[in-house]
C-alpha cells in the first residue's frame, strides 16, 4: 500500500475498502451510486479529493467515522505469516490484515496516551534452531527464562501480552483462518480468529504456534515447511512440558481410553491429537500405536467434526489489555468517552454503562 504522510486519505480509503472486502465497483454500489467507480479510483490514487458530501457517503458505506480517513499512518505490518487453509482467498486475507493493522495502530495510540508500553525482548538472541531437539531445548529454556515452571500454562494470551507481544482477536467465523503473526514498529503481534473461542485447546495451540514463529531464531536457508515442523515441535513442548506430561501420561502405553485422554485434555488445554503426538515424540508410545490412533480418529471424523471434550476445557484464555487501557484512559479522562467508544468499536451508551461506577 502506498502511503503519503501529508495526505493519508487515499491510503485510508483503500484500507477501509479492503477491510470490508469490497472492490471499487462494489463500493460504488454500496454508496447508492453517490460516488462513481471512476471517482473512487481517482480518490485512491490521490488524483482527486472528495467533497464533504462524498466523504460522508464513503464513511457511511464503509462503517467508519469521517476522522478515520485523515488519521496519519503510524504502523506497518511486515514478516506476516498466516496460519490458514489454502482455500482462503486473497481478498479475505487483505481484509484480515487491514483490520489487524487498524487495531494495532489504535493499540499503539492508547499505550502512548496512557503512558504504559511494554517492550518485547527476544529470548534467544545468540541461538539458532536447526533440529527438533533444538526446538525442544528452547521450549524448556523459554519456560525457565519467563519463569513459567513445569505446570500447564493457565492463560497463554495473557502471557503473550505480558511479554510485549500484542494480541488481537479478529471477529470472524471463517474456519479457513486460525491466526497470524507479524512484526511491527512496536514489536511482534499475533492475530487470532474469534471462532477459536469455541475450541480453546485449538486456540491455545494456535497461540503457542504463533509464539514459536516469533521467538525461534531459524538458521539461514530454513525452508517454510521445516519452519512449520520446528514450530510445531516447540509448541508441543511448551504446551505439554515433558516432566508434567510424563507424570500424567505414564510410560510405554499400548492402550488408552478416550475418557482418559479427555481428562488430560482438561488438564493441559491441548487437543487429544497434540497429546498423542507428544507421547510419540517422547517415546511414550510407539509409532504403530500413534498410527492406530490416527486411523481411529479418522474413522470417527475427529478432524472434521471435532474431538471428544472440545468444550470441556474452560479455563480463562484471554487478556483484553487493549480494552483495559482504553477503559483506564476514559476513567482517568485522558480521552473522551466518545473516543473511547470509537477505539473499542462500541456505542457510547454501552461504554458509559460500563463506566458508571468509577472509584475515586
Amino acid at each position: 500500500m502506498h502511503l503519503n504522510a501529508d495526505n493519508p486519505f487515499p491510503g485510508r480509503l483503500l484500507q477501509a475498502r479492503q477491510m470490508r472486502g469490497l472492490s471499487l465497483r462494489e463500493l460504488a454500489v454500496k454508496t447508492g451510486d453517490a460516488v462513481s467507480y471512476a471517482a473512487l479510483s481517482k480518490y485512491e490514487h490521490g488524483r482527486m479529493a472528495p467533497s464533504s458530501t462524498v466523504l460522508l457517503a464513503l464513511a457511511d458505506a464503509l462503517g467508519q467515522s469521517s476522522d478515520f480517513f485523515f488519521r496519519p499512518f503510524r504502523l506497518q505490518m511486515t514478516e506476516v505469516r498466516f496460519r490458514k487453509k489454502s482455500r482462503m482467498g486473497v481478498t479475505v486475507e487483505k481484509a484480515f490484515l487491514e483490520q489487524a493493522r487498524n487495531h494495532f495502530e489504535r493499540y499503539r495510540e492508547i499505550e502512548e496516551l496512557v503512558g504504559d508500553t511494554r517492550t518485547y525482548h527476544a529470548p534467544f538472541p545468540q541461538s539458532v534452531v536447526k533440529s527438533s531437539e533444538d526446538a525442544e531445548k528452547l521450549a524448556v529454556r523459554l519456560r525457565e527464562k519467563w519463569k513459567l515452571g513445569t505446570d500447564p500454562l493457565p492463560n497463554i494470551q495473557q502471557l503473550l501480552e505480558d511479554q510485549g507481544i500484542k494480541v488481537f482477536e479478529l471477529p470472524t467465523e471463517d474456519r479457513q483462518f486460525d491466526g497470524l503473526k507479524a512484526e511491527t514498529e512496536t514489536g511482534p503481534v499475533v492475530v487470532l480468529a474469534s471462532w477459536l473461542n469455541g475450541n480453546l485447546p485449538r486456540k491455545r495451540m494456535t497461540e503457542v504456534h504463533e509464539l514459536a514463529h516469533i521467538v525461534l531464531p531459524f538458521a539461514e536457508g530454513t525452508t517454510e515447511a521445516d519452519e512449520e515442523k520446528l514450530c510445531a515441535r516447540f509448541a508441543g513442548a511448551l504446551l505439554l512440558p515433558e516432566e508434567s506430561f510424563r507424570a500424567a501420561f505414564g510410560a510405554h502405553r499400548q492402550h488408552l481410553g478416550v475418557g482418559e485422554l479427555v481428562g488430560m485434555k482438561q488438564t493441559f488445554g491441548a487437543s487429544i491429537m497434540a497429546i498423542m503426538k507428544r507421547a510419540e515424540q517422547l517415546g511414550m508410545i510407539t509409532s504403530a500405536v500413534f498410527e492406530r490412533f490416527c486411523i481411529f480418529a479418522n474413522q470417527h471424523h475427529w478432524r472434521t467434526n471435532g474431538e471428544p471434550g472440545d468444550s470441556s476445557y474452560s479455563q480463562p484464555e484471554g487478556c483484553g489489555r487493549f480494552r483495559q487501557l482504553v477503559l483506564r484512559a476514559v476513567a482517568e479522562e485522558i480521552v473522551s468517552s466518545s473516543m473511547g467508544a470509537s477505539l473499542l468499536g462500541v456505542d457510547l451508551h454501552s461504554l458509559r454503562k460500563e463506566l458508571r461506577e468509577v472509584i475515586g
